[in-house]
């Protein structure tokens, strides 16, 4: 959660003091309002969505190309890319941790890429340098697609050569975005190297660990039901059918997650400006622009459950595993369009320790105990262990968040907002004086 945060507060810092002279306060109708709203948080949505899809694309395509190779090499790749391996290699079928095991060797300098990208992507995207971002991952899209198909059909060099492009591609990501800050094109905030950027090192770090610790909290969760599967009877072709589901999902949550900042942005406006009501309606207005757009991909699961598997694999085997996965993706993907939203209306609203312990307990509490209980003991399989998961975290998770958000006192919220504002702003002129 904390990276998405990062990126609401981050944009907040220049859209919190913005006027609301659009209209909004004028008697317009309904549709007006939404309207109105929906440029606001499109505003700030759009770019992220194309940024988060452009790079959540590098990793399906490689996965994609590696699917083509072998149903070995879609699982190997699969583990490899998205599960806690140290952990998952010891459960896994030997053939396939054996290869996975390698190609995350071949992966290190990608988790290397990460360390400096996402700190550059954020304070470009502070600086609302979206288009910026936009450009650099388009480019790199289009680079990745180009090298892999050359690397896997041209010269044929197999699975670890088309692993090893996403390194490259991560790395001109990183050095696009470094090369536009240090050229100048950031004056106000980039003056150059300093020894001042070690100060307030602890508090910078402290706060990190603790952001850390809840991410992999939340992001494990998901790698879970991946991991459990890995101990199945015929795990390979359990695990190759949910690493195709898997895939689809998390490119379509790139939409949701988009609009957890945009909210989170909008929401913080609102109450700091002491307009609960208009933090309520930001609120509704996204969850029903989130919800409309995964009911969209919803309806595209269900009507092409039988082809979109071949995007990645071409056994007959996967193919049937995922058109019998595809109505428990359907409704990972509805619940997904509401839990991110509601998880940004808590960035906005400084209510993130109550959700986190929240998300702790519906997901290691609830979650995890009736997945393995579907799963190995009433011998439900990948179905029972992801259903157990869905309706028994995610789906609790988001009818407490709903709740909370509907009982939630607006202008109660509001007035705590603005008594921040105003001691924030009596501090800064002690300072000045």
């Amino acid at each position: 959660m904390s990276s998405d945060e990062t990126s609401a507060f981050g944009e907040a810092n220049v859209l919190l003091f913005d006027e609301d002279t659009d209209g909004e306060k004028e008697k317009v109708g309904l549709l007006g309002r939404v309207w109105v709203e929906s440029k606001k948080l499109w505003h700030i949505a759009g770019p992220a969505i194309f940024n988060r899809v452009c790079n959540c694309t590098m990793i399906i395509i490689t996965q994609a190309f590696a699917g083509h190779l072998g149903d070995l090499e879609l699982a190997a790749t699969s583990i490899a890319v998205n599960v806690i391996l140290g952990l998952d290699l010891g459960l896994m079928p030997k053939e396939i941790a054996e290869l996975a095991g390698v190609i995350s060797i071949w992966l290190i300098p990608t988790h290397l890429a990460f360390a400096l990208f996402f700190p550059l992507h954020f304070f470009l995207q502070s600086q609302l340098k979206n288009k910026v971002i936009a450009w650099v991952s388009f480019v790199t899209l289009v680079f990745h697609a180009s090298i892999s198909l050359l690397v896997l059909y041209k010269f044929e060099l197999g699975v670890i050569c088309v692993v090893a492009a996403v390194n490259v591609s991560w790395w001109i990501m990183v050095l696009g975005y470094f090369g536009y800050i240090v050229c100048g094109n950031c004056p106000s905030t980039w003056t150059g190297f300093s020894l001042q950027a070690f100060s307030g090192l602890w508090e910078f770090t402290t706060l990190s660990v603790a952001s850390g610790v809840m991410i992999c909290l939340e992001v494990w969760y998901d790698k879970v039901l991946m991991l459990m599967t890995g101990v199945l009877h015929n795990a390979k072709t359990s695990v190759e059918a949910l690493t195709i589901c898997l895939s689809i999902n998390i490119w379509q949550m790139m939409f949701p997650l988009s609009f957890l900042a945009a909210v989170g942005v909008r929401v913080a406006n609102e109450l700091g400006a002491g307009n609960g009501k208009g933090a309520k309606f930001a609120t509704k207005v996204a969850v029903m622009t989130s919800f409309i757009i995964s009911v969209f991909f919803w309806l595209l699961i269900m009507n092409f459950r039988n082809k979109f598997a071949y995007m990645f694999s071409s056994s007959e085997v996967v193919i049937e595993e995922v058109n019998k996965l595809s109505p428990l993706l359907g409704f990972t993907i509805l619940l997904n369009s509401v839990q991110p939203v509601l998880s940004g209306v808590a960035v906005g609203s400084g209510w993130q320790k109550y959700v986190a312990y929240i998300n702790l307990g519906c997901y290691y509490g609830i979650g995890l105990p009736l997945g393995y209980l579907l799963g190995f003991v009433f011998n439900l399989g990948v179905e029972g262990i992801w259903a157990g998961l869905i309706f028994g975290g995610t789906a609790i998770q988001t009818l407490i968040l709903i709740v909370i958000t509907i009982r939630c006192d607006w202008d109660k919220e509001a007035e705590k907002a603005r008594l921040h504002v105003r001691k924030w702003e009596g501090s800064n002129k002690r300072i000045k004086e």
